[in-house]
């Protein structure tokens, strides 16, 4: 597609079923801003989104993702985090030429509503998003960006958000106590949001064992990169000690390896913790589990338990340390793969979808 302004409409009901259309250019009306995103990331999470996009009460009310850049009825635009320019400004505070770190649709160009705009940036006050979690409506200068580095810009949008949904979990784990155990199975291990996890539990001098599951394929790999204690292949899960209290944190829904471990470990299985659902095409398969009731992780709400604990300054403060000791060591973890145009933007959903997508890379791209 050459349009200038495109975006990708994608089935509510079907997901395997996106297409590029012209994106219009309709005038701003009052309070409103234009950006075109310069990059953003696809990632297993925005299957996540894609999956959820309908309401699944992970936010308390009617909504899911599709919500978020589309009305009802209409076909739902991706969400995606990237860094987007302002190229049209009917918003006081917001001008032209102005740079964002954000949540924006997967598309070339967008329309934001400001909301008390200011040093740091403003808050998207589009009637349909003002009930959703604050952490996906605030859009961030990058000057004001916490831990920014320009070194590190490419690596924003591909590990951001999922380091901080790794580094949520592991602060919930050690607020739990580790819910007792001594060993943290990972499952989906080669994942991003599990490579912040098992980096940040690794900084812990006091903590159980972290072992990552993955693929047959990627266990020599992803040993290689240090961020697990040990990484087995999820056939080689039968061969854990049972009697060893353990816990479970999925990172991906895939039921057949959830299963595997219930059934393996039981009652010493201390908690499950489902975070994402990218294998989206595998059979739940969690009905009659053996051991604890599997329990959903949804990162805005434990980032507004921290912030409500310990004050937005200091959790962002808390997140800034964190993120910088993880960029020291990101670019061995990921290469930058970046993709450009409309139509590789599309490619690189569906090669998200479908599961092909290389772990050790980072995919941007750019519109």
């Amino acid at each position: 597609m050459n349009a200038k302004s495109w975006a990708i409409d994608i089935d509510r009901d079907d997901i395997t079923q996106a297409r590029l259309v012209e994106n219009g250019d309709a005038p701003l009306a009052p309070g409103q801003v234009r950006v075109h995103l310069d990059s953003y990331a696809m990632t297993a999470n925005n299957i996540t989104y894609a999956v959820f996009g309908k309401p699944a009460g992970l936010f308390g009310n009617d909504q899911g993702y599709w919500d978020f850049f589309s009305e009802p009825g209409s076909p739902g635009r991706l969400p995606v985090w990237g860094f987007a320019t302002v190229t049209e400004s009917a918003a006081e505070g917001v001008a032209v030429g102005d740079r964002f770190y954000g949540y924006y649709p997967m598309a070339s160009d967008a329309v934001l509503t400001v909301g008390k705009a200011g040093p740091g940036g403003f808050t998207d006050v589009t009637p349909r998003r003002t009930t959703l979690p604050p952490i996906y409506n605030q859009y961030q200068r990058i000057e004001a960006l916490e831990g920014y580095r320009a070194a590190d810009h490419e690596y924003w949008p591909v590990f951001r958000p999922l380091f901080l949904t790794g580094w949520l979990i592991a602060d919930q784990f050690e607020d739990e106590g580790d819910y007792g155990v001594q060993q943290i199975l990972i499952a989906s291990a080669s994942s991003k949001t599990a490579i912040g996890l098992g980096f940040t539990l690794q900084q812990r001098a006091d903590r159980p064992e972290t072992i990552g599951l993955t693929s047959a394929a990627n266990v020599d790999a992803l040993a290689a990169q240090a961020i697990y204690d040990r990484v087995i292949s999820y056939d080689q899960i039968m061969t854990l000690n049972a009697t060893t209290a353990a816990a479970l944190v999925d990172m991906a829904g895939n039921g057949a390896v959830t299963r595997v471990v219930h059934s393996h470990f039981g009652n010493n299985l201390m908690a499950s913790i489902v975070v994402g659902k990218s294998h989206w095409d595998t059979q739940a398969d969690v009905e009659g589990l053996p051991g604890p009731q599997r329990q959903g992780f949804f990162a805005p709400g434990r980032s507004q338990k921290r912030i409500a604990d310990w004050g937005g300054a200091a959790f962002g403060a808390k997140i800034a340390e964190a993120w910088t000791a993880f960029m020291d060591v990101a670019p061995r973890l990921a290469a930058i793969d970046t993709r450009k145009g409309s139509d590789a933007a599309l490619a690189a959903y569906r090669e998200m979808l479908s599961g092909q997508a290389d772990p050790r890379k980072g995919i941007i791209v750019v519109p």
